[in-house]
């Protein structure tokens, strides 16, 4: 294991305290937006007529450019000081968010809006993983990684109660101004203590970013529209980018990381959890108002158990794993994870609280399992590449839920999932939801095949020294 700064050797950071609490308050309001116009979709789609795959993109573009930007941003704090480029995202998330809120009219203006405000909110995701990755000692940091994961997992739980209370009682459009809740957090975030960056003048390679944005996009619009020729401008954009990082000096992406195999295995299995788990959260809400009539504030309130539970098994995940490694909080996350999906594909037209008891169950899991990973991938890094590798994380963590979104969202419109696999599901309608489920389950499978090949049930051979 590469050795990592003790939790404060260079006076960068003397007040840990006070950036736990900080970066608790900002990381809450900045993950928010992923989930808290799910929701609100019914209602969006039926204001502005559109079908489910169009208006996943009031989700899917905020995701794709909060994970695009999370590289951005990891790669320049190698440059900049870390609480500047902070601040200036938060600048670009509350701005969007007023201009958004103005320009409601416009179903593809906001669109646009909330693109750019992904990128700000993903400021404050990308440059909390490398200040803690970067500057706390293994233990601590291991402690962090699991309040942060807590911090995230209540936030994209309580989105849903958020958004279906507004929406229900207000109007959709007031949750653009979410972002301006942190304007407490400018004057405090200026009294930080600097922040030291690893000594590297290298330029961003924006083309190289451009390249592969545009490759997302129209990845998504594939699993959108299910267009062959959108996959096969894809690949075309999908090369060129590979070609430019090969031949770049200071690549967008790293090819060294490349070479790495357990980081790279890492980064498959992460890419299919955040992808069921974004599913799973834009699913529910559908099947909540489809099969259950449920209004959208009554939808929040069911979800909103498996908020609590995240936030405090989120903790006990990180303090585990700072004590007994990162394979028995994995494997725990994982078999809990698998059996919510299970259930879940069992129970889609039972009573509603079945299915808020199965979503404390899968928020649970997903807690265990995320702390798990983000530890293991920092041990997976040298000191030089955190930066890269841990902004690199968070693009196929937002590629991964973009892409799952879109996935289940157009898998809604199929009619080939609308036959009976579980004896005792009723409804026409209520197959569909089973199957997704079992789907689901079926990848959450491979997960944990890839993650034991790699790192084994006990302490492995392959990778001692991550322990």
């Amino acid at each position: 294991m590469h050795s990592h700064s003790a939790e404060q050797t260079d006076g960068s950071i003397s007040h840990s305290g006070r950036f736990s609490a900080l970066i608790v308050y900002v990381l809450f309001f900045a993950v928010l937006n992923e989930s808290v116009f799910n929701v609100s979709i019914p209602q969006i789609a039926e204001e502005f007529q559109l079908l489910p795959s169009e208006v996943s993109w009031m989700i899917t573009s905020f995701i794709v450019t909060f994970g695009i930007g999370q590289t951005i941003f990891a790669k320049l704090s190698d440059r900049y000081e870390i609480g500047s480029l902070m601040m200036f995202g938060l600048l670009i998330y509350m701005i969007s968010g007023l201009i958004g809120f103005l320009l409601q009219q416009w179903f593809a203006l906001v669109i646009i809006v909330r693109a750019i405000q992904g990128i700000g909110a993903s400021a404050i995701k990308a440059l909390t993983l490398v200040a803690v990755a970067r500057h706390f000692s293994t233990e601590y940091r291991a402690k962090l990684f699991g309040i942060f994961i807590s911090v995230e997992a209540l936030a994209v739980a309580a989105g849903p109660i958020l958004g279906g209370y507004v929406t229900s009682i207000l109007h959709w459009s007031l949750l653009l101004l979410i972002p301006m809740f942190l304007l407490p957090a400018i004057p405090l975030l200026l009294k930080l203590p600097k922040m030291n960056q690893v000594q590297n003048h290298a330029k961003v390679d924006l083309l190289g970013a451009g390249l592969l944005s545009i490759s997302i996009g129209l990845l998504m619009l594939f699993f959108t529209e299910w267009q062959w020729y959108y996959l096969w401008i894809f690949l075309l954009a999908a090369s060129a980018f590979i070609i430019r990082i090969k031949r770049v000096e200071n690549p967008f992406v790293e090819t060294d990381l490349f070479c790495n195999i357990p980081y790279v295995v890492l980064l498959g299995i992460s890419f299919i959890l955040f992808g069921i788990m974004m599913s799973m959260i834009f699913i529910i809400p559908i099947m909540l108002s489809a099969l259950h009539q449920l209004p959208t504030d009554r939808i929040g309130i069911v979800m909103f158990p498996g908020a609590i539970c995240s936030v405090f098994f989120g903790v006990i995940a990180g303090r585990l794993t700072a004590r007994r490694g990162h394979r028995i909080v994995f494997y725990s996350g994982f078999l809990l994870t698998a059996m919510a999906l299970i259930i879940f594909s069992l129970i889609s037209d039972q009573s509603i609280w079945y299915i808020c008891g199965s979503l404390a169950l899968f928020y649970v899991g997903i807690a265990y399992v995320q702390t798990a990973l983000a530890e293991t991938i920092t041990r997976t890094l040298p000191v030089t590449q955190v930066g890269a590798g841990m902004g690199f994380y968070g693009l196929t963590v937002g590629v991964a839920g973009a892409v799952g979104t879109a996935f289940v969202s157009s898998l809604l419109n199929a009619k080939t999932l609308l036959v009976r696999i579980i004896p005792f599901i009723q409804g026409v309608s209520a197959h569909l939801y089973s199957n997704l489920f079992l789907i689901l389950f079926v990848l959450m499978f491979f997960v944990g095949i890839a993650y034991s090949v790699i790192f084994g049930i006990r302490k492995g051979t392959i990778l001692k020294r991550l322990n």
